[in-house]
């Protein structure tokens, strides 16, 4: 799959109210979702009760006109092959004035985020409908989950050594200080998420589709993703699901280029039918095992890494997790990853318990070198009292993403 550069001009900006603050939702952002197939594709229908089926979904057009050029769709059951437009609201389409507009004449598909209200079909330039999409009960994600992952992705495409010499300015105290309120907030966000996967998806399915979204690392999140629904984990658990056959299901959607051998989708499917194969009910095991983790306080948030990881023995409870939880089959940094983004804020979740320290001090995992190369240039990481650990690199990476959204609101809260 060709890495594109996305664009970062917005034609339109949706506000929402999220569970703690304000969010953004780009029609630029719908428009990547679409490309990327990431919705559940298989349940698609138009409002008029049609299946959609998308054999191609187009070519996408950074200047004027349709969003897509020459998509490739079956609308129940009949092929076509025409222009996709998207929009945040269906009313959209009558406020640009599309149905006047030549260029739109071969639209066969209106995609929209938000259900269209009773006036909200677009039509042609001779009054002829065109079948409306709603993508939002089909997202994989909740909208505010599908921002955040966007804005990280946003800023891992850019090198700004600004933002270490902002800090480097402050002192070292002020700096931690920082840093620990930015992973607090990280944390935060990834428990809210987790708990809405729970929620939806009961535990047992939340922690298999988190389990295969972290092993398809960012770029085969979505067909990890799809994956998970298409064989539940009890299929894996019974030994039924064959890496080979769901890998060649999303043919076409992985994202190979550039993956190192040791991380291709394949082998991580592989790896995840042995997990299950050796512990098919893993998630209430890991449940079980959680009950004995070690008993942390607020206090210890700001004490030594070093220490607090020779007190609560967390190499041995890292190795016993690899050992009952995963089987082995995945190890590494990302098993760090997965204990990190997945096991503990599931866990958290689920059972209520304040797992923020263990969070914070565990290690490190998959840290992109230009955040590690920043925190030691600040001497956050001095490889003894403070070695690497994860919630500093996410306070780093969580302060990166404040001043990315604050700079792009450079009058708000000026009066004028």
């Amino acid at each position: 799959m060709t890495t594109i550069e996305w664009p970062e001009q917005d034609l339109a900006v949706a506000e929402i109210q999220g569970l703690y603050g304000p969010f953004t939702f780009t029609e630029r952002l719908l428009q990547k979702i679409w490309l990327r197939g990431e919705f559940d594709v298989a349940h698609a229908v138009t409002e008029d009760s049609r299946s959609v089926r998308i054999l191609n979904p187009g070519r996408w057009n950074l200047l004027g006109g349709p969003d897509f050029r020459q998509a490739r769709l079956q609308l129940g059951g009949q092929e076509m092959t025409g222009d996709v437009e998207l929009h945040l609201h269906a009313g959209d389409w009558a406020a640009h004035a599309h149905a006047a507009d030549g260029a739109y004449d071969r639209v066969v598909l209106h995609v929209v985020l938000f259900p269209p209200s009773a006036d909200g079909q677009a039509r042609r330039a001779d009054g002829s409908p065109i079948p409306t999409l709603v993508l939002l009960p089909l997202l994989l994600h909740d909208l505010e989950e599908y921002a955040a992952e966007d804005a990280v992705e946003a800023l891992a495409r850019r090198t700004d050594w600004r933002a270490a010499e902002e800090l480097s300015r402050l002192p070292a105290v002020e700096v931690r200080t920082r840093l620990l309120a930015q992973a607090e907030e990280r944390w935060r966000q990834k428990t809210r998420f987790a708990q809405r996967r729970v929620e939806r998806l009961g535990w047992m399915e939340a922690c298999h589709f988190t389990a295969l979204e972290i092993l398809g690392y960012r770029f085969n999140r979505t067909p990890m993703l799809k994956t998970a629904a298409r064989a539940p984990l009890e299929e894996w658990a019974a030994g039924r699901a064959d890496a080979g056959l769901l890998f060649a299901a999303e043919a076409g959607t992985w994202s190979l280029q550039g993956v190192r051998p040791a991380n291709h989708p394949y082998l991580r499917l592989g790896q995840y039918a042995a997990w299950c194969r050796a512990q098919p009910d893993w998630p209430n095991h890991l449940l079980t095992l959680a009950a004995g983790f070690p008993m942390m306080t607020p206090e210890d948030n700001t004490r030594s890494t070093a220490i607090m990881r020779r007190q609560i023995k967390l190499a041995v409870l890292r190795a016993r997790l690899a050992r009952e939880i995963a089987t082995e089959a995945v190890g590494g940094t990302r098993f760090d990853n997965l204990v990190c983004d997945g096991i503990l804020p599931l866990l958290a979740a689920k059972a209520e318990r304040n797992l923020f320290p263990l969070w914070f001090h565990w290690f490190v995992g998959d840290l992109p070198p230009r955040l590690g190369f920043i925190l030691k240039s600040l001497a956050v990481f001095d490889g003894r009292a403070q070695p690497a650990c994860h919630g500093v690199a996410q306070g780093l990476l969580g302060w990166m993403l404040t001043r990315e959204d604050r700079q792009s609101r450079p009058f708000e809260g000026v009066q004028m």
